[in-house]
């Protein structure tokens, strides 16, 4: 009997008994140079035999063995019915969600990467070899070469990135609703908003543009809505509340020009790679609010401007949402059917999307149920709700003889995972317990010397750093009011330059309001003096008594008492 030396995390080597075999023990995994049982491995080159171009996601695990073999794939042409990374905190999610990213960015793919943590920057910078990469290639088998990928920053208060706006009339009066939180009758008040600025060629830019109309609209402009049917100042009201609360979020630096083209998402560099976005949301963390009206702006603009495509051999765009529940928390309903619209029909533009959070269940069911791939880190049971939690994600699995589903979701090590995905028939292949290979590029982010020279050289910072104010609804209105008031004054508005020109005139009020009346003459000023109308009166009544004689007086005693 020969030794085998074991190295167990946090302790001593240890000598282990064995049969003839040098092995390594790491935490739950035991990795030999024995093959393991030889079904689990035809089975699994049988389940990805028929992938094509594919990413490769790593190597099977079972019973404490890795198979020095980077079979698990998920087909390229698969990748648009959208998927799931889920995973206890520590558990390697985000490197998985690298990983992936790099592979479509090598095939020609281009990715969306929403960055809360602020540690995926480091796509942009090769990575560096180290001890524990080359354990994983070993153990996987896995040809790993640093690299780098064409990355662009992104950012939504434009301090870590190309800044990113969109305007109001985009959003247009349902999907705006929808994130306000509005009722049915408070979305018809806004649809009619909508419908009388494209009739009366107003454009909403921003929220000062769309509150100013709402505040027309309940003054001075009120009659202009017969036609529409009318609205009340008490709904109006509402919507200006929720305006300023999403406004409190950071809205009001997102709404406004210049609109980011979603067209610069979807680029190619000369070597054939796709191009890598990265949103940087480290600094709105807490505006949860901001960033899921993004990203529902964005789904929502990809649906409606891109193509049919049907079903491709690569999609045309990946979007992979790190913690994902800050998406779904405190959506409403009606928000959240939304989502779920645009996750379930937005595959046939060729666009795919990944859901990155701790547990399935931070995912609704009626999205859950959309994703085709799914790769499930450990889950943990600590807590009563955690072992319902955890009971409830193994059922979702596939059915399969060669694992315990709900024991092997808690002896995952770091890196490992459960892996089901759609095959290129549209079926579900049986799920693997998975050693993933390493991600090529830097697993932590860009140096600060490091972004400070991206975003000087990049053309999208430059692009989009300078915001557009244009004329909107809310200086068309202020024009009109001014014409207005002008016009009851009995002046044209263009005569008050002209007037001030003359050093002379009539002068409009600072207010809007009607001019004043000019300066009185002397003689004028005499005759309406008050002594002036006193005497007038006492010879006006002098001669009216001369002409028509002295009236009788009348008399000034009481009528006697009846009682």
């Amino acid at each position: 009997m020969t030794a085998c030396t074991s190295v167990v995390s946090g302790g001593p080597r240890q000598l282990l008994p064995d049969v003839g075999t040098v092995c390594y023990r790491l935490p739950n995994i035991r990795i030999g140079v024995q093959s393991m049982k030889a079904e689990i491995v035809d089975a699994a080159r049988k389940a990805y035999a028929s992938a094509g171009n594919a990413i490769t996601l790593g190597a099977i695990l079972h019973d404490g063995e890795c198979h020095p073999e980077p079979i698990v794939q998920i087909p390229l042409a698969m990748l648009n019915r959208h998927g799931l990374i889920a995973g206890a905190t520590g558990t390697g999610k985000t490197r998985t969600l690298q990983l992936v990213a790099e592979q479509l960015s090598r095939a020609g793919v281009s990715v969306f990467l929403s960055d809360v943590k602020g540690d995926l920057s480091g796509v942009g910078a090769a990575g560096t070899p180290n001890e524990r990469i080359d354990r994983r290639v070993k153990d996987t088998g896995f040809a790993w070469n640093p690299t780098s990928f064409p990355v662009e920053l992104l950012s939504l208060t434009g301090k870590s990135g190309a800044q990113l706006r969109a305007t109001v009339s985009s959003f247009g009066p349902l999907l705006l609703s929808k994130v306000l939180g509005l009722n049915d009758t408070q979305t018809s008040v806004l649809t009619l908003v909508f419908k009388y600025c494209d009739d009366k060629g107003l454009a909403l830019l921003d929220f000062s543009d769309l509150r100013a109309v709402l505040q027309y609209l309940t003054g001075d402009g009120a009659d202009e809505l017969k036609e529409y049917g009318g609205m009340s100042k008490q709904t109006v009201g509402v919507l200006l509340r929720e305006m300023v609360e999403l406004e409190q979020q950071g809205a009001e630096s997102f709404f406004g020009e210049p609109e980011f083209d979603i067209n610069d998402l979807m680029q190619t560099e000369r070597d054939g790679r796709g191009l890598v976005s990265i949103l940087e949301l480290a600094d709105v963390q807490d505006k949860p609010a901001l960033f899921s009206t993004f990203l529902l702006w964005l789904l929502a603009s990809l649906y409606n401007e891109l193509p049919e495509v049907g079903d491709v051999d690569k999609p045309n765009l990946v979007f992979f949402f790190d913690e994902a529940h800050l998406l779904f928390d405190g959506a409403t309903k009606a928000l959240l059917d939304e989502v779920e619209k645009v996750v379930r029909l937005i595959r046939s533009k060729g666009v795919g999307i990944f859901f990155i959070t701790q547990s399935p269940k931070d995912i609704p069911a009626s999205v859950l149920g959309q994703l085709g791939n799914r790769v499930q880190h450990a889950l943990r049971a600590f807590t009563a709700d955690d072992d319902k939690a955890l009971k409830a994600a193994a059922r979702t699995f596939p059915k399969t003889s060669f694992y315990d589903i709900q024991e092997t979701l808690t002896t995952l090590g770091i890196g490992d995972a459960l892996v089901t995905v759609l095959s290129p028939n549209g079926a579900p292949t049986p799920p693997f317990a998975t050693r993933l290979v390493p991600p090529a590029a830097r697993m932590g982010p860009l140096t600060p010397d490091e972004m400070s020279q991206r975003l000087g050289s990049s053309a999208q910072v430059r692009e989009y750093a300078t915001p557009i104010d244009r004329e909107s609804a809310r200086e068309l209105l202020a024009k009109r009011i001014e014409a207005s008031a002008a016009a009851e004054a009995g002046s044209d508005p263009g005569d008050e330059q002209d007037e001030r020109a003359a050093g002379g005139g009539t002068r409009r009020a600072a207010n809007g309001g009607r001019a004043p009346k000019p300066e009185p003459s002397t003689l004028e000023k005499v005759i309406n003096s008050p002594l002036t109308r006193t005497v007038a009166g006492v010879v006006t009544r002098g001669i009216m008594g001369a002409l028509l004689g002295t009236p009788r007086r009348r008399s000034t005693r009481k009528r006697p008492s009846l009682w």
